[in-house]
């Protein structure tokens, strides 16, 4: 069952409003209630209204002022401010629960949504009728539209100069452009509400996959293995189709299908956006499928890119930084991540992906475009609209050549009752491409674990690396001292490892009986809250693209973040904890397997990893690492047992260049002893101490051979 949150859904701090009120603020609040009420009645009825959408979207941007207008007030009590926020939140309750009802409205929240006249309009005239004079700024109409201007915050990294300047003379070809559609027979129709709609119209029979070539792995790299699944779509790569929806079940292995696709197409350099949970990973996979090509990813301003990588990774987050020097770099091929966070079309990251697509295939008629997205209909079916466009399928008012003319080539119009199944054929040979786990079960392990690289960035990231810095050096100090004081005279050439397994059982103990300090075990926790948000913020892209999730972590904090991301996405989810009584921990579990609304049950790994049965989600999130594979084996047997009737997939969250990612390599290490030694081995069964004191002597041992 979920608890409601306490926070805004999609808030963002915002500059008080400069206004001459002459009424209290009291008034805004009642006025906003009024109007969120109005909103949350015409959702209950049926689909939300265009102005049903306007009147939450102002709610959305005064609810945002107005608190930030309470919390800088200064002449306000503790006691009154505190009053009035509780009030705000209870209409920010009301958002999130109406955007959860329907989640269109939930991209009326992002920061980059575009404010319509209508809305500001609206929020002018709710504005007066909350006593409120509006600054000369807001009463303004809004200024015609013109042609944009490069935002100042627009950069060119050093190294991508240094590629242009090797090549001044690469100049875009242009030679095999489409000539533009000619359309005969439906010269004078609408054809993209049919063609959405015949998607709408389509039978449980119809299919939803391209036909597809027999599986090839001639460019797969030694020492890993391509699924005949995946195979299939580099095959079709490889035979010269160049776009695709590629919307297979998460955990059917997508990223590797379009890495190899690209080698198949020689589509490089490529471009790949993703979103910044995942860009990490991209820049992994690229070197285990494509090891050969050189990738980079784009951090911020991309002061560390490499300007002659073959694979360039970058996120939504900072495209808009980026996508002037992007249009320009001479990509051959270009795919996007998440394909459904380009929905909305009016958003400025959807106009960015559109206008780069757009660059790349009017130099390059045979670029190689993928849209990856288990999830290409969120909310309707209008979601496809910007994925096709991406894809260069349609344009804003009609369908491109290549798809019009395979519609002309049926010799039907939208008045022709077959026009409808015809007309679907014709978009899903473009290269629509969806498989599911079921149906490619015999492709995939029955139980599998994927690693999910994340970069910690920030202040938190930057702390952690230094205090794991101050760790290493701390034992290096005392293993000079221990080195210094031996008295037994004995010389052991470079490092001595006994003494640095010495020297880490010290600082093991030290950390078990510490009741404060920096230790391993502090740096785990760390680590965990840093991760919570990313990892939550996919299980949240998991639970609308696959269904249910469980997600795991280790301590009650990450929970708490993890559960507050999902109230700010407007996902419902369900608890489990070590602290509930067993009546509201069965309520909560029943939630979760009866409820199809709620999408995520948080657990505690310890307190949830054994006696439960939740099969009815076959994808797992361990958001913190445990320190045996025993207990983390325990947590994905929850789903992974009888009643499962799909592969099950553990998505492990890892922070990339940190003491995290080393114990994960050693539970994975330690992973197969505890198998041999019930098959009789008499090797011991590795303990959670064994991976502590490993990762301290790996620490160890790594900062003394820089010294």
């Amino acid at each position: 069952m979920a608890r409601p949150g306490q926070r805004r859904p999609g808030a963002r701090r915002a500059a008080p409003r400069e206004q001459r009120r002459s009424r209290g603020p009291e008034d805004v609040v009642a006025v906003l209630a009024r109007t969120v009420r109005e909103v949350e009645a015409a959702a209950q009825r049926g689909p939300v209204t265009a102005s049903a959408r306007t009147k939450f979207q102002v709610v959305a941007l005064l609810l945002r002022e107005e608190h930030a207008r309470v919390r800088a007030d200064g002449t306000t009590g503790e006691t009154r401010r505190a009053e009035q926020l509780k009030r705000l939140d209870g209409i920010a309750t009301i958002l999130a629960r109406t955007a959860v009802r329907d989640p269109a409205l939930l991209a009326l929240l992002a920061e980059d949504a575009v404010v319509s006249d209508a809305a500001r309009a609206l929020k002018q005239e709710v504005l007066r009728s909350a006593g409120i004079e509006a600054t000369e700024e807001e009463a303004a109409p809004p200024p015609v539209a013109a042609a944009p201007a490069a935002p100042e915050n627009r950069v060119v990294p050093q190294s991508v100069v240094s590629r242009q300047m090797a090549n001044p003379f690469l100049a875009p070809d242009f030679s095999a452009v489409q000539a533009p559609a000619k359309p005969r027979r439906l010269a004078g129709w609408e054809l993209i509400g049919p063609l959405l709609r015949s998607f709408e119209r389509a039978g449980g029979g119809d299919a939803a996959c391209m036909p597809l070539p027999f599986p090839t792995s001639r460019f797969v790299p030694d020492g890993v293995e391509l699924m005949p699944h995946q195979g299939q779509l580099v095959a079709a790569a490889a035979a010269g189709h160049r776009t695709f929806l590629l919307a297979d079940e998460p955990g059917l292995g997508k990223t590797a299908q379009a890495l190899l696709a690209a080698e198949a197409a020689t589509a490089y350099p490529l471009l790949v956006v993703v979103p910044n949970v995942v860009k990490t990973n991209w820049a992994r996979e690229a070197g285990i499928w494509t090891p050969h090509r050189r990738s980079t990813v784009i951090h911020g301003n991309g002061d560390t890119i490499d300007g002659f990588a073959d694979i360039v990774v970058v996120n939504y987050e900072v495209l808009d930084r980026h996508v002037g020097w992007l249009g320009d770099f001479g990509f051959r091929g270009m795919v996007v991540d998440e394909a459904h966070f380009i929905k909305n079309r009016t958003s400025q990251r959807s106009q960015h992906v559109l206008e780069l697509s757009e660059r790349i295939r009017t130099r390059n008629s045979t670029a190689l475009l993928m849209a990856l997205t288990g999830t290409p209909l969120i909310n309707d079916i209008e979601d496809f609209r910007a994925i096709w466009q991406f894809l260069g399928w349609i344009d804003d008012s009609q369908p491109l050549a290549e798809l019009m003319n395979a519609l002309e080539d049926t010799g039907l119009t939208p008045a022709d009752p077959g026009f409808y199944p015809a007309a679907r054929r014709c978009v899903v040979d473009r290269g629509i491409v969806r498989r599911r786990k079921v149906d490619v079960a015999a492709d995939i392990p029955a139980r599998r674990i994927a690693d999910l690289p994340v970069e910690l960035d920030g202040a938190a990231g930057r702390s952690i690396r230094a205090a794991e810095r101050d760790l290493a050096r701390r034992m290096v100090a005392r293993y000079e001292t221990a080195l210094a004081n031996r008295r037994s005279g004995a010389v052991v050439e470079g490092i001595d490892h006994d003494l640095v397994r010495t020297v880490s059982r010290w600082e093991q103990k030290d950390a078990a009986e510490a009741s404060s300090g920096e230790n391993v075990f502090t740096m785990m926790r760390r680590i965990g809250q840093a991760k919570a948000g990313l990892a939550a913020d996919y299980a949240g892209q998991l639970a609308r693209s696959a269904g249910k999730v469980v997600f795991f972590a280790k301590h009650v904090d990450v929970m708490d973040a993890a559960e507050e991301t999902f109230t700010r996405q407007g996902i419902r989810f369900s608890s489990i904890r070590g602290d509930q009584t067993s009546s509201a921990r069965q309520r909560n579990i029943d939630a979760f397997v009866n409820d199809p609304e709620v999408a995520v049950a948080v657990c505690s790994l310890t307190a949830a990893g054994v006696g439960l049965n939740l099969q009815v989600a076959s994808n797992i999130v361990l958001a913190e690492l445990s320190w045996t594979d025993a207990e983390q084996t325990q947590a994905i047997d929850r789903s992974h047992r009888i009643g499962q009737s799909e592969p099950v997939t553990a998505w492990r969250i890892i922070a990339a260049q940190t003491i995290d990612a080393r114990i994960a390599e050693l539970i994975d290490s330690k992973a197969g002893l505890a198998a041999r030694a019930l098959d009789g081995s008499d090797e011991e069964v590795s303990s959670s101490a064994d991976v502590q004191l490993e990762a301290l002597v790996g620490l160890l041992t790594e900062e003394l051979s820089r010294a």
